[in-house]
């Protein structure tokens, strides 16, 4: 009697579903918990970026390009950048799935993820630029 009123999976389908063959893509999973894990690896970064912030405030501009040439400001630096930017694509691919529908979904995609490339490439010239500047203050 009991098996009787538990659902079936078929039934849960929708008839088109069901013709067609048609199921899940399987890479939405992954795809939530990348974002969950790049969200609480950003949590820990963002909050040294913002102390680092606001105890460089002030600072002259060779006292940063100090602080960035150390080998463990800069690798927090990269990793912030390209976790930021990381998630940032997984949130708009977000996006871009549920309101982006037909012949547009495609280029939409990848234009976005070309323009958070580019600019997450960007980012991550700037801090090595910045961690192999040489510094001022050993000539002086």
């Amino acid at each position: 009697m009991n098996a009787t009123l538990t659902p079936r999976i078929d039934v849960m389908r929708s008839q088109l579903s069901r013709a067609r063959g048609l199921g899940s893509a399987k890479t939405g999973v992954n795809h939530w918990w990348m974002e969950r894990m790049s969200a609480v690896a950003l949590v820990p970064l963002s909050g040294w970026f913002v102390l680092q912030v606001m105890r460089l405030a002030g600072s002259n501009h060779d006292d940063v390009v100090e602080w960035g040439g150390k080998p463990a400001n800069s690798s927090m630096l990269l990793a912030l950048m390209v976790l930021t930017f990381y998630h940032m694509q997984l949130g708009l691919q977000v996006i871009i799935d549920d309101y982006v529908h037909g012949k547009p979904h495609l280029p939409a995609s990848l234009l976005m993820k070309g323009v958070t490339f580019l600019i997450g490439l960007f980012a991550v010239i700037a801090v090595l630029k910045l961690a192999l500047a040489p510094s001022r203050k050993a000539g002086a």
